[in-house]
């Protein structure tokens, strides 16, 4: 199995930035998909950001956070970090990771992911 820690989340105005971790610890050599979702009262979870984590490294963002957030992932310390500036109002959510052992499939499924962590709150205020 694999645990999934996130931490980073904060307070923050408008036009700041936060830089979100997800550490990961266990049979982490079996993920080969590390994402970033948020949810927010009222609103359906929304899949933000993933990165081939047992690959080629390659990253994937929704359009609404093309450009401004930044997904990465360090394999020494088994941890993915978002790293998000420009933040909005709307980006102001309860953001999770997950990872999924799977190869194929679509990552802004959720089914697709076999853990996740607790996640971390992300407020901006404007």
């Amino acid at each position: 199995t694999v645990w999934l820690v996130e931490s980073g989340g904060d307070a923050v105005q408008a036009g700041g930035s936060l830089r979100l971790s997800c550490a990961a610890s266990g049979s982490t050599a079996s993920m080969n998909y590390v994402s970033w979702f948020r949810q927010s009262p009222g609103k359906e979870r929304e899949w933000v950001a993933g990165i081939s984590t047992n690959n080629d490294g390659n990253t994937y963002y929704a359009n609404s956070v093309k450009g401004r957030f930044t997904i990465s992932h360090d394999k020494r310390a088994n941890t993915v970090y978002l790293q998000m500036n420009s933040l909005q109002s709307e980006d102001t959510a309860m953001y999770t990771c997950a990872a999924t052992t799977r190869l194929f499939g679509s990552l802004v499924n959720a089914a697709m992911y076999n853990f996740w962590g607790q996640g971390t709150q992300v407020t901006v205020s404007s």
